[in-house]
């Protein structure tokens, strides 16, 4: 980020579990991260850092897209951090974004980074036919994010409507038929207005070839939302990798480890 003439960033430690503000003239502050260290005193610290630092940018001080809504600066209540639980996410993460970074590679069109999303924490990437979306009735950011055709893929920790952890895939705008397509491995459910392809995550740490299962899942969610909404595929397609051998030895791995032998229709 950029404020005032100064480049800085903002890291949130998952190893020494810290917040850490670097500049790029090398000055650092950090403060520990732990249990009993509500949102409130969090607020006030990082607060705290930026102004020592002169990047004390404005903050809208308010939860988005979470069930909560006390503003940061009067939340008391939560202070709870679990050093193994968070462990264990940073190595997901770390395993996950691996798997998605190769199978960003597959695809020769336009796509976004591997990112994880600021407000529901979940790791995601993105493929961009390059046409039009259909116009939608949002607030700006996501109408914003929407204005032309997507299939995103990712993985979320989870909430009240899945349960736990998991990784998704949904095209927008919806094809018809979308949720009646084979996967090759996980379930399409209904999700708002639309669907979305789920495989737990549970599925993919106990299977026989975890990274294995991934790419088959997110593979045949692609295939399925692109072909019914008429993408030029075999212009996306890398021309060294995958190999159509190796895609069909996936489907086939896939198929054998989930008990799938349907082709796509």
């Amino acid at each position: 980020m950029h404020h005032r003439g100064t480049t800085f960033e903002i890291t949130l430690d998952f190893l020494d579990h810290a917040l850490m503000v670097r500049t790029a003239d090398g000055r650092t502050k950090s403060f520990e991260l732990g249990t009993g260290l509500a949102v409130a005193d969090f607020d006030a610290r990082i607060h705290a850092l930026l102004g020592e630092l002169g990047v004390d940018v404005n903050i809208k001080e308010e939860p988005f897209g979470v069930p909560m809504t006390t503003p940061f600066a009067q939340d008391v209540e939560r202070a709870s951090w679990d050093r193994g639980a968070i462990a264990r996410f940073a190595r997901v993460l770390d395993w996950s974004d691996s798997v998605f970074e190769e199978f960003s590679g597959w695809f020769n069109g336009k796509t976004s980074p591997v990112h994880l999303f600021w407000h529901s924490f979940d790791l995601a990437v993105t493929r961009f036919s390059g046409r039009p979306g259909a116009p939608i009735d949002a607030d700006p950011v996501t109408r914003e994010a929407y204005t032309h055709e997507v299939i995103s893929f990712g993985f979320w920790p989870g909430d009240d409507r899945v349960g736990d952890a998991a990784y998704y895939s949904y095209t927008a705008p919806e094809p018809e038929g979308l949720r009646d397509q084979p996967l090759a491995a996980g379930e399409w459910v209904e999700w708002a207005s639309g669907s979305l392809a789920i495989l737990p995550y549970e599925a993919v740490r106990t299977a026989r070839a975890p990274r294995t299962t991934l790419l088959a899942f997110c593979q045949s969610a692609y295939e399925a939302g692109a072909r019914l909404a008429g993408w030029d595929t075999t212009s996306f397609e890398s021309t060294w990798c995958p190999t159509p051998g190796q895609l069909q030895q996936l489907r086939a791995s896939a198929a054998a480890d989930f008990g799938r032998t349907k082709e796509p229709s």
